[in-house]
């Protein structure tokens, strides 16, 4: 009983919190939620990742090692997304980042914080910093298909965590002034970014249900398959498997659909777009089950 009430207090904050933004969405159809995502961009979520990472006692050593294992991850889930994108006959290098980009920090990072306490939450953005610095550089270039190196330079996060790496490596001690600002940015954000994704599910359209149901399954059901053999394979155990675990299962990063509707054609926004709604309301059944396990067997 224990353990399911623990479930209940890890999830129901999250699920929540984006039922209060599907609610504000179907009350005003129109709601415009730009300012959030121009928020998150700039201030949220390099605020989150120096929050996560400096405040919450991880060293360097553990940072290395899950933004290591976090490569593999991703590289694991960009294998199966070109299967799957192959096999469904469809564009497998602009539609290939919601397959590669779960939603670690503004889903998986609180859950992991629930879950885990500070720990936790920690090494969740270990591996969420590597999804944050893809979405800004490899999720344009896939959109685009092609290269641009000026999108790394622009890239305010890709600044943030190397400065914050910096600081984990040489043990240096953040100042307090920066953590409690960095602290308000980061759960703000936390709470807009979750509200903004119930928004979006009922603004974004499924233009075809079955194709992004086979989709999602490549993200929500065979993404937590992919993390639990990584843990075996690295003989991973503790509160760092579970996490691990539990940021495999997220569904698609609705930032995926941001960017490609910037560079993308709108066949392909609208594949995107599908696969993100159908993946987000999937996991209201597979991060349950995935939170369930890594809290019974990795704690």
């Amino acid at each position: 009983m224990d353990l399911y009430l623990k479930l209940f207090e890890v999830i129901f904050p999250v699920f929540f919190i984006v039922g209060i933004g599907y609610f504000l969405g179907k009350k005003n159809p129109s709601l415009d939620t730009s300012f959030i995502t121009d928020y998150a961009a700039n201030f949220g979520t390099p605020s989150l990742i120096i929050f996560a990472l400096t405040s919450t006692g991880i060293t360097f050593a553990i940072f290395a090692e899950y933004f290591i294992y976090a490569l593999i991850l991703l590289t694991s889930f960009g294998i199966i997304g070109i299967i799957f994108l192959i096999l469904m006959k469809k564009d497998y290098i602009r539609e290939l980042p919601p397959f590669i980009l779960p939603n670690t920090g503004n889903m998986g990072i609180p859950i992991c914080l629930f879950a885990y306490g500070k720990l936790g939450m920690g090494v969740a953005a270990a591996i969420s910093s590597l999804v944050v610095c893809l979405h800004f550089t490899l999720n344009v270039f896939l959109a685009k298909k092609e290269f641009d190196f000026n999108v790394v330079i622009k890239s305010t996060s890709f600044y943030v965590i190397l400065i914050t790496v910096g600081f984990l490596y040489f043990e240096i001690a953040m100042p307090q002034f920066v953590l409690n600002t960095v602290m308000l940015l980061a759960y703000s954000m936390i709470v807009l970014i979750l509200m903004s994704l119930g928004i979006a599910l009922t603004q974004m359209k499924v233009f075809s249900f079955k194709s992004a149901f086979i989709s999602s399954i490549g993200r929500v059901i065979v993404g937590p398959i992919i993390g639990f053999v990584l843990i075996k394979i690295f003989n991973l155990s503790g509160f760092a498997a579970g996490v691990l675990l539990i940021q495999s299962s997220m569904p698609s990063a609705i930032l995926c659909y941001l960017v490609g509707s910037m560079y993308s054609p709108k066949k392909i926004v609208d594949n995107i777009s599908s696969m993100i709604v159908v993946s987000t309301l999937m996991s209201l059944v597979t991060v349950p089950i995935t939170v369930f396990i890594a809290l019974k067997y990795f704690s």
